[in-house]
């Protein structure tokens, strides 16, 4: 498959492009900034980024504004499936720059789609879709959480991540031939360890959670190139380790800093079980995260 990899300098970008070539994809890398020395040189070391033939190399990459549509649109012209990643990551002012800047390229990506023909696109969303890191109002109706769980950001950042979610919605009803899933992503990380702290309230705001970078970039081939018939149009789907990034049982953990928000019916955060629920990647697009060596 053709796949454009848009933000493919970040830690995420990187991990998928790896990903896509060991896979056989050819891959068309886009950021708005050159090629980062971490990129080049994977690539460099990498075997899978020739061709046996000697024909054109099966990554390129291209330095593009995708804030500005006509140069989005040119850039994405002969492929068949995008990942979307190009954002930015934080709240960054509190006020206009990750808002605006997400929420244009976001809609950008998915217009640009449509107008090509492209009808496969898996995009970053966030777990900050529900407030998290970046507030302190923690509004959470059920623990673990799920895509059911409403969405009420208090910041720019989490916003600009439901303002993508609803660009989704509203692409694949103009365009029922799309298929668009949005991968709330947890904190990206070469390995569970990475994510450990000494004091686990130090992470309670992220409810412990992290992804395995790799993993992650196994979520997004799957929903962007897979194709079990199992879903269409629009998804959400939370991606995180099914365990948390804390050495206390999880019962200890909720009866410590959130005994009061309640348990989901038939649910259970017995052991290090993670405090959210992914069995809808699992079920749809069969994600089963992974750690190094599993």
């Amino acid at each position: 498959m053709k796949l454009a990899i848009t933000g493919c300098n970040g830690s995420v970008g990187t991990r998928v492009v790896l990903a896509a070539l060991a896979q056989g994809h050819t891959v068309l890398g886009l950021d708005s900034v050159p090629c980062s020395e971490p990129l080049a040189g994977l690539l460099l070391h990498h075997s899978n980024v020739a061709t046996e033939d000697g024909g054109p190399p099966r990554f390129t990459f291209k330095r593009v504004d995708l804030t500005d549509f006509d140069a989005a649109l040119a850039a994405l012209e002969g492929y068949e499936g995008i990942v979307q990643l190009a954002a930015v990551r934080t709240p960054a002012d509190y006020k206009v720059m990750a808002h605006n800047t997400n929420v244009v390229i976001s809609w950008n990506i998915l217009r640009a789609a449509a107008e090509l023909g492209i009808n496969r696109v898996a995009q970053a969303s966030s777990v900050n879709v529900i407030p998290l890191v970046w507030t302190d109002r923690h509004d959470f109706d059920y623990f673990p959480l799920d895509e059911e769980h409403p969405c009420r950001p208090d910041e720019p950042y989490g916003l600009s991540k439901v303002i993508c979610e609803l660009q989704a919605d509203t692409i694949v009803r103009r365009y029922p031939l799309m298929r668009v899933a949005s991968l709330r992503l947890s904190w990206s990380l070469p390995s569970r360890e990475e994510a450990l702290r000494d004091d686990p309230e130090r992470r309670k705001n992220d409810l412990w959670g992290y992804v395995q970078e790799d993993s992650a970039a196994e979520a997004f081939l799957l929903a962007v190139a897979g194709e079990n018939g199992r879903w269409s149009g629009h998804e959400a789907f939370f991606i995180v380790a099914p365990d948390t990034s804390a050495n206390e049982d999880s019962i200890e953990l909720w009866q410590t800093y959130w005994r009061h928000v309640p348990l989901k019916e038939g649910k259970d955060l017995n052991g290090r079980k993670a405090f959210f629920d992914c069995s809808k990647a699992e079920r749809l697009l069969g994600w089963v995260h992974r750690n190094p060596g599993e």
